[in-house]
């Protein structure tokens, strides 16, 4: 696994030591940024919210984000996360917390923090990710024009969130990539 563009470019990232972790394919995250090129601001903070590795958080600062917060619950995600940004020599632009998407979001609110790109990449079997968009919403989490990306297997329905427009989906084998963008 490996950062594809910016500033890391080509750097090794480690996996996570378990089967519990599906990392994005590089196939996968590739067409991901190709995807959010049209849509993205050059520079901003990122949330990764389901990390695993930190790749697509890392891969975001790689390409000119400011900062990015790799979340997730499991120690083994979190050691492999903090490895990955230590070989970056870029620490200082990432935040690393060991939570659930629910507290993680609580706590971002309690600190006022706001995101302009958003990656969910959640264990499929969760089927959680409207709920974390409407939760992003309503807890004021997003900057206008903030971009979602939801990798899962499965559609969601967002129909009763005006301020929630999709820009893109495709699908890859059985991983479909959604783009969202937050009108504000």
């Amino acid at each position: 696994m490996k950062v594809v563009s910016g500033k890391f470019r080509g750097l090794n990232l480690k996996a996570v030591p378990t089967n519990n972790t599906r990392p994005t394919s590089a196939k996968v995250k590739e067409a991901v940024f190709s995807m959010l090129t049209p849509y993205m601001v050059d520079s901003g903070v990122a949330l990764d919210l389901f990390a695993g590795t930190g790749s697509l958080g890392i891969e975001a600062v790689s390409r000119g984000f400011e900062r990015a917060y790799l979340v997730d619950k499991a120690y083994k995600a979190i050691n492999t996360i903090k490895e990955n940004v230590e070989k970056t020599r870029a620490k200082d632009q990432f935040v690393v917390t060991k939570a659930s998407a629910v507290d993680a979001l609580k706590k971002f609110q309690s600190d006022g923090v706001k995101f302009d790109l958003v990656f969910l990449d959640p264990p499929y079997r969760m089927k959680i990710t409207e709920q974390i968009i409407k939760d992003l919403v309503e807890n004021e989490l997003l900057n206008p024009g903030a971009v979602i990306v939801d990798e899962t297997d499965y559609e969601i329905d967002l129909s009763d969130f005006e301020r929630i427009e999709l820009l893109k989906e495709k699908s890859y084998k059985d991983t479909r990539v959604a783009l969202y963008q937050y009108g504000g």
